[in-house]
């Protein structure tokens, strides 16, 4: 079923499935009578806005399925979605940009939803110098798709099998938090680019903390850990979906690398 044609009570019901909640247990977290979610579910219950705002909420749901949720029960969109050079967005951009600014010498990069590039540091420039094929640095630059690809930076990530593995458990992941179907035509992507089959990512060897990576410069080979930053409460798609990577020297040797080649 598309957007358009599915009811409200199709989306409490998929979502509530997907967060592998039962009906009682949602009606608790949420503090909502059983009988009325399930009048709701089956459709001869039409829940007032703030009903379903209070189960998209308890249940998690991305902002831009909350509109959607909106729309299907019969009420206006409440999160707005810009482009971050939006005027109205424009501090949270200057915020963006002075994070950025700060990790350098150390590449720091903010992504969308789909891992497509917003913005980056200066110290991007020596990694994509790195990239054999410019289709890849067309925009809008996918980082995911640039690092696996052997014409991009992939023929230089010396543990390119761990790497790629910790990439497709990261993605998978943000699937099944999201049930974004961008986010499964990117996963399905970068599977036939790694070739590492569904099921066979195999298991982080890292305690859940970070996997290096370990990237090729010249005759050198720089080893990173990256961290993830995102924004705390924000009511607006856009800042929602906003992830910011920074890649940290995990060495000594890899500080002074950095600190030659991008000062």
């Amino acid at each position: 079923a598309t957007a358009s044609d599915r009811s409200i009570g199709d989306y409490i019901r998929d979502w509530r499935q997907h967060r592998r909640f039962s009906q009682l247990s949602l009606a608790l977290e949420i503090e909502l009578s059983q009988k009325h979610l399930s009048f709701i579910e089956s459709g001869r219950s039409i829940p007032s806005r703030e009903v379903v705002l209070r189960i998209a909420s308890g249940l998690g749901v991305p902002l831009r399925i909350r509109n959607l949720m909106l729309l299907a029960a019969g009420y206006a969109p409440v999160y707005p979605e810009r482009r971050l050079d939006h005027p109205d967005l424009a501090p949270a951009r200057a915020a963006v940009d002075l994070v950025l600014k700060a990790y350098e010498p150390y590449l720091a990069i903010a992504v969308d939803r789909g891992w497509n590039l917003v913005s980056a540091n200066a110290a991007a420039a020596p990694f994509l110098a790195q990239v054999e094929n410019p289709e890849l640095l067309r925009e809008p630059i996918n980082v995911l798709r640039l690092s696996l690809r052997q014409d991009g930076l992939g023929r230089l990530i010396v543990n390119y099998d761990e790497w790629a593995r910790d990439i497709l458990r990261r993605v998978a992941a943000q699937l099944e938090a999201s049930g974004d179907p961008v986010i499964a035509d990117l996963l399905d992507e970068l599977r036939d680019i790694s070739g590492i089959a569904p099921g066979h990512e195999g298991h982080d060897q890292h305690g859940g903390v970070f996997v290096p990576m370990k990237l090729r410069f010249g005759d050198r080979v720089a080893s990173f850990i990256s961290t993830t930053t995102v924004f705390g409460t924000p009511t607006e798609i856009t800042l929602s979906e906003l992830v910011i990577e920074a890649f940290l020297p995990a060495d000594a040797e890899t500080a002074a690398l950095l600190a030659a080649v991008v000062g």
